[in-house]
């Protein structure tokens, strides 16, 4: 096999439950190289179950980055992620020309193709302020606050995410301008060429995958890993999908069983914006779930060696 001309990063992208883990492992194999996870929710080593991070045969198939190597207890961005990915990038290109990475999360995933738009400084008050008013007053409310000041950012972004209202809000309060007025939709310079893949399925398998992988979860201890967590549960990084849902089951305020149902719904809801997102982002070659794999890794390759 002849070498490439540049250095690569192979991303895979789609929405929850798809299989972007066993794509990304089978094409690092390939490849004999790394995976980077840009999921955003399985940075944290508190949590595993409910975010579906990498098993322990998955983990150990090839060298994984970004899997639970921080904890809820500490502040971390999508620019610290931008700012370590691209670092560790640049190491892994001093021996190697390909490296594999697997995203959920759409900003993340866009954070190293294409970099982060550039925003003011913002008196940090602000932001404390907004956390304050979360706490009391739920998600519901800066949201609606967000579609009043920005209702172009509001229709595009996941206003069930705290932290992307808060920054989204802290930015319109803090300069009198829209979030979305910062949004340049220019790509920065990268030392490496993208070459991005997605996943898709019916909208039906999609949804009964989803379902069937929270029955999992719940089999495999979901609800003793919220139980663990409930006294942090005004963590921002625990205001997501699995989470939040079973913290309203401990407070007493639902049924298990709605907590359940209500997990599948905000997960198959989740999906369709992931979908909805990646859909937008130009470049991204789609392929159905069920695709041959080795249809795949030839495409790849001769896409980087050119045969």
């Amino acid at each position: 096999m002849n070498s490439p001309k540049n250095k690569y990063l192979i991303t895979v992208v789609g929405p929850t439950a798809i299989g972007k883990t066993a794509m990304a492992i089978r094409i690092a194999e390939h490849f004999n190289t790394v995976v980077l996870s840009a999921d955003s929710r399985q940075f944290y080593k508190e949590m595993s179950i409910g975010t579906a991070v990498p098993s322990a045969d998955e983990l150990s198939a090839v060298p994984h980055h970004f899997i639970q190597h921080r904890s809820i207890f500490e502040d971390y961005s999508v620019g610290d992620f931008e700012r370590e990915a691209l670092s560790l990038l640049e190491e892994l290109y001093k021996t190697g020309d390909i490296v594999v990475m697997a995203g959920g999360s759409g900003l993340y995933v866009n954070a190293i193709l294409k970099g982060l738009d550039d925003f003011p400084d913002v008196n940090p008050a602000i932001r404390q302020e907004l956390n304050e008013r979360l706490g009391k007053e739920g998600i519901r409310n800066l949201a609606e606050q967000l579609l009043a000041l920005d209702p172009v950012y509001y229709r595009q972004a996941d206003t069930e995410n705290p932290q992307r209202v808060i920054r989204a809000l802290e930015i319109c309060l803090g300069t009198n301008k829209p979030y979305s007025s910062f949004l340049s939709g220019k790509s920065k310079k990268r030392g490496f060429y993208p070459i991005t893949i997605g996943l898709t399925a019916e909208r039906e398998i999609i949804y009964n995958r989803i379902n069937r992988r929270v029955d999992i979860m719940m089999d495999n201890g979901l609800l003793r890993e919220v139980e663990s967590l409930f006294r942090y549960r005004q963590k921002n990084a625990l205001q997501t999908v699995g989470y939040k849902e079973l913290f309203e089951y401990l407070e007493g305020n639902c049924s298990l069983e709605h907590a359940i149902s209500e997990i599948k719904k905000n997960t198959r809801r989740f999906a369709k914006r992931q979908l909805t997102w990646f859909r937008k982002q130009e470049g991204i070659t789609w392929y159905d779930h069920e695709q041959d794999v080795s249809d795949i890794l030839k495409s790849l390759s001769s896409r980087i060696y050119g045969k």
